[in-house]
């Protein structure tokens, strides 16, 4: 018994830690969570103070067995998962477990933090362990009693009203809120026209344009030119004022600073990933964590960024030191603010003992550690890298000039430009935005004074319309949800990836759009459980877990503060008609009942009310009265048994079938398919066709098929895998790893990263 034993959650972490901790320590990994509540109703007593009923995650059980045995010979535990309230809860419920199973006895238990995994921080870390934190433990327990009362109530009101499958969360339901009423709102915008002035100048033998801030006297607002006829009445009025000159009436020269952005902290680092390199925020998590836990940059195990779950933007005095000294080397101390920059959180609940997200050696440079990096942890680490190092630059100086040119008395035209003097941090690093870019390129007016006049080239006038809100993006929605206090951003990923795996949203063009089952679900809860989808009550709830966390809340009252209503609002909402059907002023065709629109697992149809007696049924987009009968193909038999092909309609859409089903099961898509032009590389006859398969899923087959039914989920790549020689590899995009060339041949396994966009 002559070594310690530590426990983080990650294998990768374990194999950093046993670097750094030498043969005094043996480092294992947990794997995560080791225990959580029992799969069923019933896990949490809600009559008996809320007590809570734990089993072990069958998946871990090995692991726990392994840190078990590893305990037994052991001078002391520490403890080392992440630090935060969750990381607390997996030390405490693996505490439990190893006390339950009597194998600590006496030994010392120690619970270690760091937030960067480098030699000093975790050997600090090791000569100063603390206990565990009740507090901290109380706030997760109390989260998860929230989820968890939450979601095994509300979702099988979900499955009885709407669908089976369906799923309603503490978070995820306002987070789909969010999207759907941004819908909403651009379903009921009407556009508004309304038209600008401009005018295209020459002065000293540069060209600039200036646009009308100013008509007959009246400053001009967005709607003060509304119509075609009044531009061309303030364009021929503007034409004979000015007769082909403007005058220089004012100018207005200004020096003005831009201050760098603040270090990252997890929601403003899944913004910009999202902005800048188009990662999700899963990715963007999956990627940081791998740099948090270690990268071998040869021959070396080394964690390269701070940790990644904080929603500070403090850095430590040393990091900041360190970060100096580059700026000074790299950028020159020109570049060097006098003092260091200081930043405070907007977040009232930022943990601000803790550190915002950095390179744990800023002297580690991207570019000299890129060979030794996957592609999206490169460009990841350099984001930070760059963010980190700007916010220790001097501002930008930048000079502005403005300038109003008259058209005759009371008619004013403004021209603006700017150039940098000096671009300090902008050099390194600028932040991105949610929208178009402004257009960060200088542009100069040529040297202008009062009393100059200048060459009129055209008066131009341009029609415009108002446009509606745009639908959110990943970063957008993060930025939303940190706003309202929408779960806290370490949750964020999960909540996004939740959304599109119940089929909520659906991501096209990186913008979320609600689908039908999404809005009914958000119209039930809003209707039936308002409060619980209420923004305030969400950021409320976040304000309880921190306040228990701070020891300045009890944890029980506050679930039975919150039960006794949820409880009897779950009961009265039993009896309420099921949402997603809209009675139609129509009948049967083929039965005469009436006909409803509602909502199936691929969305809205209309069907009989007369089912399952009558079996009719038609998109919602087909004409009224549009007949089940299938349409024959004229001169199409089918290849099997020679009898008519025709176009039916399944629950998926219409396929062509063979009129001799249920005896011939012959199928072909409406629309011919996509040839990849890659060859099939087990018959080599025909190339691969990209098809879709009845449950709507994409998929790539040999075109000779059923005769060569060789087929792979993934697009084919007429490129020979280096490994084992077959003639295709495949791309494949995962949340996990990314974009990847991956041979289809399952016994080989070979994979690389592949960056080129993915075809459709």
């Amino acid at each position: 018994m002559s070594k310690n034993l530590i426990v983080v959650e990650s294998p990768a972490k374990a194999k950093t830690m046993s670097k750094y901790l030498g043969k005094e320590f043996v480092a294992l990994a947990s794997y995560g969570h080791v225990r959580d509540l029992v799969p069923k109703q019933g896990a949490i007593d809600t009559e008996n103070a809320f007590a809570m009923k734990y089993a072990l995650i069958e998946k871990n059980k090995k692991h726990v067995d392994a840190i078990e045995k590893a305990v037994k010979n052991a001078e002391a535990l520490y403890l080392a998962t992440d630090p935060d309230r969750e990381g607390e809860a997996i030390s405490w419920h693996l505490y439990e477990i190893l006390k339950e199973r009597g194998v600590l006895d006496s030994k010392p238990v120690h619970r270690v933090e760091f937030y960067e995994i480098t030699k000093n921080a975790i050997q600090q870390a090791i000569r100063e362990p603390r206990e565990l934190s009740q507090n901290l433990i109380n706030a997760q327990q109390a989260r998860r009693a929230l989820d968890y009362l939450v979601g095994f109530n509300l979702s099988p009101l979900l499955w009885k009203k709407v669908r089976r499958g369906l799923s309603a969360g503490r978070v995820q339901s306002p987070a789909l809120r969010l999207i759907v009423e941004r819908e909403e709102e651009i379903e009921r915008f009407v556009p508004r026209e309304y038209w600008t002035i401009e005018s295209d100048l020459a002065a000293r033998g540069k060209d600039f344009a200036a646009r009308l801030t100013h008509f007959q006297g009246e400053k001009l607002e967005q709607f003060t030119i509304g119509e075609a006829g009044h531009a061309d009445r303030v364009e021929a009025e503007l034409n004979r004022a000015a007769q082909g000159r403007l005058k220089v009436a004012t100018v207005e020269k200004k020096q003005r600073r831009r201050n760098p952005a603040p270090p990252f902290t997890t929601s403003t680092l899944q913004q910009e990933a999202s902005r800048k390199l188009g990662f999700s925020a899963q990715r963007t998590m999956r990627t940081a964590q791998s740099l948090y836990e270690g990268v071998d940059i040869g021959g070396e195990v080394v964690g390269l960024i701070s940790y990644m779950r904080t929603d500070s933007v403090n850095l430590a005095n040393e990091a900041v030191i360190e970060i100096r000294d580059v700026i000074k080397d790299r950028f020159g101390v020109d570049n060097l603010p006098d003092e260091p920059q200081l930043y405070k959180s907007k977040s009232k609940n930022a943990q601000e003992a803790h550190e915002a997200i950095r390179p744990t050696s800023a002297a580690r440079t991207p570019e000299s550690i890129k060979k030794h990096l996957k592609p999206e942890q490169y460009k990841l680490y350099e984001l930070i890298w760059k963010r980190t190092v700007a916010c220790q630059m001097v501002p930008a100086l930048l000079d502005t000039v403005s300038v109003d040119l008259e058209a005759g008395a009371g008619n004013v035209f403004r021209a603006t430009g700017s150039h940098i003097v000096k671009p300090g941090f902008m050099a390194v690093y600028q932040e991105g935005t949610d929208e178009a870019p402004e257009d960060e390129d200088e542009k100069m007016l040529p040297p202008l004074e009062a009393g100059d006049t200048v060459d009129l080239k055209q008066i131009r006038k341009e029609q415009h319309f108002t446009e509606p809100p745009p639908r959110y993006t990943e970063a957008s929605l993060v930025k939303a949800l940190e706003a309202y206090g929408i779960g806290r951003p370490s949750t964020y990923a999960t909540i996004i990836d939740t959304l599109e795996k119940r089929g909520y949203v659906t991501l096209d063009k990186r913008r979320f759009t609600p689908t039908d089952v999404g809005r009914v679900v958000n119209k039930f809860l809003s209707e039936h459980f308002h409060n619980y989808v209420d923004y305030e009550f969400t950021a409320r709830m976040e304000d309880d877990l921190d306040a228990i966390s701070r020891g300045e809340k009890e944890w029980r009252p506050l679930l039975k503060d919150f039960w006794v209503e949820f409880k009897g609002q779950v009961s009265e909402k039993e009896t309420v008609e099921r949402p997603g059907v809209e009675m139609l002023e129509e009948n049967c065709p083929k039965c005469g009942k009436k006909l409803a629109k509602r909502l199936g697992r691929n969305g809205y149809f209309i069907g009989c009310t007369g089912y399952p007696d009558c079996d009719y049924t038609r998109n919602v987009d087909e004409a009224a009265g549009a007949s089940n009968e299938p349409e024959i193909l004229e001169g199409r038999m089918c290849p099997k048994c020679g009898s008519q092909l025709i176009v039916k309609r399944g629950r998926y859409g219409k396929f062509i079938g063979c009129s001799g089903y249920p005896k011939c099961r012959h199928m072909e898509p409406l629309e011919k398919p996509e040839d990849t032009g890659v060859q099939c590389p087990e018959c080599k006859q025909a190339t691969m066709l990209k098809r879709k398969s009845r449950y709507g899923k994409i998929f790539y087959s040999c075109a000779r098929y059923p005769d060569c039914k060789y087929a792979v989920w993934n697009l084919p790549l007429a490129e020979p895998c280096p490994k084992c020689g077959w003639p295709i590899l495949t791309i494949k995009t995962t949340k996990r790893r990314g974009t990847e060339k991956v041979c289809p041949q399952k016994e080989c396994g070979f994979s690389e990263p592949h960056d080129e966009a993915t075809p459709n």
